[in-house]
């Protein structure tokens, strides 16, 4: 019996270190390295902000253990060409009597019994099962990747509001200024008595309704400053200190030969969810092959072995063993294996159907965001054209208030103009980079 618990320990033992390995190497993919905390003392540029997310996010940490249980499930399918071993015991008391005999009749046996199988031939069901999940290996790591690229536009399109969320705002307390500048002029006008009380109130209601902008501004940027602390995995109420950026004449503009074919020529090679949806195809077909082995032979080794102690009692042991070949053909199924066969051909199709689908909805993304950083680029330039015009009117308009040739309502849309204008500017700004940034990653690149 002590040989039998020793022999039971032992193969228990060796499972559990080989499960310690990766004995068919599929752990191929590693979490993030060379993570970052976040230093909330200094300013953080954008590609530490991406790469505090990537290794913080939830939402793509749980993609990354969907890519390892891929990983494992090829592994187990991997396994299928070895052969399994079982080993089990057992011990007994038993006792029994026997009419007109007196006193009982004790055993005490022990069986110890070894099971081996080993699948010899399938008719290609095991490669079928390796090659299917290998195509799912292969889709889910696109769609980690496709996940990764989503986070990374995410964390930048945050940045650039919050960015755009502290440009208005100061646009907006520049524009009080100015409205605060135009209610102290007409308020002097009106007390020397060179305007009415109408004038004064005018100005005062522009320079009010100013400060509630102001106002609207603080909580904008504070919302956005939230929404990209929730994508760090951080307190939303954390203050974040963003490092800004300025035009420099290249920010805003595409790479060199970006043009639109070739943009949509390269979405269709790169884009990892169209990658993703061609390796789902290939498990699709897989599982085809799989299914019409369910009706095909197979042919296993067997070995047994068993070893009985009765050692109280005479004979006190046996053993036993055999070896031999088993062949299964599953003859009639209820015609279940012809409709399986069916349903991985129509999940075929469908999975070629749904590819071509997502390559037109991809084309036209590309096309859209084309388009819409083509009309940015117009409206930002526009924008800085209409912003230079207001800021003259709004100085020739202060001047012509000062010396009366104009009423407070020509200095008060001047101003309104040149908020508008400022405004106009910081939106077209940061929407153009926002539509660069929808635009690459329409087309599966990771830049900015």
């Amino acid at each position: 019996m002590k040989k039998n618990i020793f022999i039971i320990l032992t193969v228990c033992l060796a499972i559990t270190k080989i499960n310690g390995f990766d004995l068919y190497g599929v752990y191929d993919s590693h979490a993030p390295q060379s993570c970052i905390e976040a230093d909330l003392q200094k300013e953080i540029t954008l590609p530490d902000l991406m790469q505090i997310a990537i290794c913080n996010n939830p939402a793509l940490s749980a993609e990354y253990m969907l890519l390892k249980s891929k990983e494992a499930a090829l592994g187990a399918s991997k396994g299928q060409y070895l052969p399994s071993l079982t080993l089990t015991g057992q011990g007994l008391l038993q006792e029994s009597k026997e009419e007109h005999i007196n006193g009982t009749t004790r055993k005490e046996p022990y069986s110890a019994t070894a099971s081996a199988q080993w699948l010899i031939y399938d008719f290609g069901g095991r490669s079928s099962q390796v090659g299917q999940n290998k195509a799912l290996l292969s889709a889910t790591n696109h769609s980690y990747n496709a996940a990764l690229q989503e986070l990374i536009l995410k964390v930048n399109n945050a940045y650039l509001t919050a960015l755009s969320a502290k440009a208005s705002l100061d646009s907006y307390k520049e524009s009080n200024k100015t409205y605060q500048r135009a209610y102290q002029e007409s308020k002097k006008r009106y007390d020397l008595g060179m305007v009415n009380l109408v004038d004064k109130l005018q100005a005062k209601t522009s320079y009010e309704q100013s400060q509630l902008q102001v106002v609207k501004a603080e909580n904008t940027l504070r919302q956005a400053q939230g929404n990209l602390a929730t994508l760090l995995n951080l307190n939303p109420a954390t203050e974040i200190k963003l490092s800004t950026i300025e035009d420099d004449g290249e920010l805003t503009k595409l790479q060199a030969g970006d043009e639109i074919e070739k943009l949509m020529q390269e979405a269709l090679n790169e884009r990892p969810e169209l990658k993703a949806g061609e390796s789902s195809v290939l498990a699709t077909k897989e599982s085809i092959s799989y299914a019409r082995t369910g009706a095909l032979p197979s042919l296993t080794a067997i070995a047994n072995g068993t070893y009985g102690d009765n050692w109280k009692h005479s004979n006190p042991y046996n053993l036993n063993g055999e070896v031999g070949l088993k062949l299964s053909w599953p003859l009639f199924s209820g015609m279940s294996t012809m409709y399986q066969i069916d349903q991985a051909k129509f999940l075929y199709e469908q999975s070629q159907k749904n590819l071509d689908n997502q390559r037109n909805a991809v084309l036209n993304e590309v096309w859209s965001y084309y388009q819409n950083y083509q009309t940015g680029v117009k409206a930002y330039e526009i924008s800085k054209q209409i912003l230079a015009t207001a800021e003259e009117n709004s100085k020739v308009a202060f001047r012509y208030y000062e010396v009366g040739k104009v009423d407070i309502l020509n200095l008060l849309t001047a101003n309104a103009r040149l908020a508008e204008a400022k405004q106009g500017v910081v939106n077209a700004f940061y929407g153009l980079l926002i539509n660069k940034a929808q635009l690459y990653r329409a087309v599966g690149r990771l830049e900015k």
